[in-house]
């Protein structure tokens, strides 16, 4: 039996190449962004807002200091970096390269301020970016985080070592990604509902049933966590380490660029 080929990076149905897959990814989440906050919420039972609440809990001694500057990337409409922003005062700037994210990401800044889920403690900053060719210099944030975006990203080490490359020396990254849990009874009915109800509810409510359709796949082929920890080692991270939430279904990783 022929071994699996090594997974490289994102590749929605129909893409040919790199640069085809990363196209695909920001056609696709330009159309469902009218509906993403909602789907978010709904099909993961507010699960989500847990996760996020979480991952800045875990990375409030670097949030507290009122110099920290960070980076979230693949914000999408920026429900992580509200997150971040509200527990500490460090400086965010999301970056995205799905204008229509970013948009409602804006919006959500700009709301009134007794909107609590969107308000921060901080100016806030949102920036049409890709995540494999980032705008900014090196060593530029003390940390990187992205939520639920790494995994579409068209060349896993390429980003990462994007990444790393806008880190500071001794910065840290935080990824928060899906993964699959076990091969017990709980994994057979997430699967279930993964690829059979929230596929088919999330492409009735946003009207795009291939973007719904590609989140179980790309769920799928992604690294288990051991995995991406292996390759975030390979690419040069130090103190690589990774945690499972909610019944091994998300995973949150984190390690540090070299201090030299």
């Amino acid at each position: 039996m022929a071994e699996a080929a090594p997974v490289k990076g994102t590749r929605p149905e129909g893409a040919i190449s790199e640069s085809d897959a990363s196209k695909k990814i920001r056609e696709m989440f330009t159309l469902i962004a009218p509906r993403y906050d909602l789907l978010n919420h709904l099909l993961s039972f507010d699960l989500d807002r847990l996760w996020r609440a979480r991952v800045a809990k875990l990375l409030h001694p670097i949030l507290a200091r009122p110099d920290t500057l960070v980076l979230d990337l693949c914000c999408g409409t920026g429900d992580l970096a509200f997150a971040l922003a509200r527990t500490g005062q460090a400086r965010i700037v999301g970056a995205d390269f799905a204008h229509t994210m970013l948009v409602r990401a804006k919006k959500k800044c700009a709301a009134p301020a007794s909107d609590a889920q969107n308000k921060a403690a901080t100016p806030m900053a949102f920036l049409e970016a890709d995540a494999m060719r980032l705008p900014f210099a090196d060593a530029s944030f003390d940390l990187v985080t992205t939520a639920f975006g790494f995994r579409n990203l068209a060349n896993y080490e390429a980003g990462l070592r994007e990444i790393q490359r806008v880190l500071k020396p001794g910065g840290t990254i935080a990824i928060l990604e899906f993964t699959e849990p076990p091969d017990n009874l709980f994994g057979k009915l997430y699967r279930w509902y993964f690829c059979e109800v929230l596929s088919r509810i999330g492409g009735l409510i946003s009207g795009h049933p291939a973007a719904y359709s590609y989140l179980p796949k790309s769920v799928a082929r992604f690294f288990r966590p051991p995995e991406l920890a292996s390759l975030m080692t390979a690419v040069g991270y130090k103190s690589v380490d990774y945690r499972t939430w909610t019944f091994g279904t998300v995973a949150l990783h984190t390690a540090v660029r070299s201090p030299v």
